[in-house]
């Protein structure tokens, strides 16, 4: 159980005044963790719960949300604390009222912003989770390198650790050989990446602010952000316009899009079951068969 004394003394330490938990209503929607938002009936804050072995997931969504609010390209949620407590961990954000869509044209300009942002290399200063899945993030002067063993070829591994069957194994695998074909004319520079930006992990404000959140943070191919807004949701025409005025896309774009998603598909089997290893596998055969 939380100790709420323990969050009221850290937020009176954040608010720099008595911080007293008036308020305390349950947050769903989330299927990892347990989440509630406390009030002292003047301000507002998120906490997420869970069990105390995984803090270091809380630790590295806190590392991801720094890192995406010191661009200053896109709204986030503020974190303040995380840590343990008892049996659980919990991690405090500063609460963001979020109502309809953003605003596409908005969403597209801050989303162009944010893949300004790069590095000298691929990957992350600390490994995060895909959902619930392990995300590794070694650094890597080598885009292809880093998605054959840290993206594709890890989430093959865990497929067949899963039961999901030799064909998808070996199929995945000649498409990972492949994986230089989709760069031949193309290559990608480490943009910051939310890296989980399915359509559950953005929102607006009342004034239609775009806000993104839930963070799998990494530097890689600002395409594999893109794509993952196409998979679970669309922010539609507007946005891609916007984007694409602002930072235009590559024309190989169209292909490499399916190949970044089979990555979040794979790890949607692993997570869930078989019917998306059924997508996974017909997907592997689309593209070996468009790489001819």
């Amino acid at each position: 159980m939380i100790d709420w004394k323990l969050i009221e003394q850290l937020l009176s330490k954040h608010s720099g005044r008595t911080f007293h938990i008036v308020e305390r209503q349950v947050i769903s929607g989330g299927s990892i963790n347990n989440a509630r938002r406390v009030s002292d009936g003047r301000e507002s804050f998120f906490v997420k719960i869970n069990r105390a072995p995984l803090a270091h997931m809380f630790a590295a969504e806190s590392a991801a949300l720094e890192e995406l609010h010191n661009t200053g390209a896109i709204r986030v949620p503020e974190p303040i604390s995380h840590g343990v407590s008892g049996q659980e961990c919990y991690f405090v954000m500063r609460w963001l009222d979020l109502s309809g869509s953003p605003d596409a044209q908005e969403f597209g300009r801050r989303m162009a912003a944010l893949h300004r942002h790069t590095h000298q290399q691929f990957g992350f200063h600390l490994d995060n989770t895909i959902g619930s899945t392990p995300q590794l993030n070694n650094w890597s002067d080598n885009w292809i390198d880093f998605w054959q063993k840290q993206r594709l070829g890890y989430q093959l591994k865990l497929a067949k650790q899963n039961g999901f069957g030799d064909r998808l194994y070996a199929l995945g695998l000649q498409l990972n050989e492949k994986t230089p074909l989709f760069f031949a004319s193309y290559t990608p520079v480490p943009s910051l990446l939310h890296g989980d930006l399915w359509s559950g992990n953005w929102g607006a404000t009342g004034k239609g602010q775009p806000v993104i959140f839930d963070p799998a943070c990494y530097y890689g191919d600002r395409e594999a952000d893109l794509a993952m807004m196409e998979l679970f949701g669309h922010p539609g025409k507007r946005f891609f316009d916007a984007y694409h005025e602002s930072f235009a896309l590559d024309p190989g774009y169209a292909l490499r899009k399916k190949f970044y998603n089979l990555y979040h598909v794979l790890n949607h089997a692993n997570l869930f079951g078989s019917s998306y290893a059924m997508q996974a596998e017909n997907m592997i055969e689309s593209l070996l068969v468009e790489l001819g």
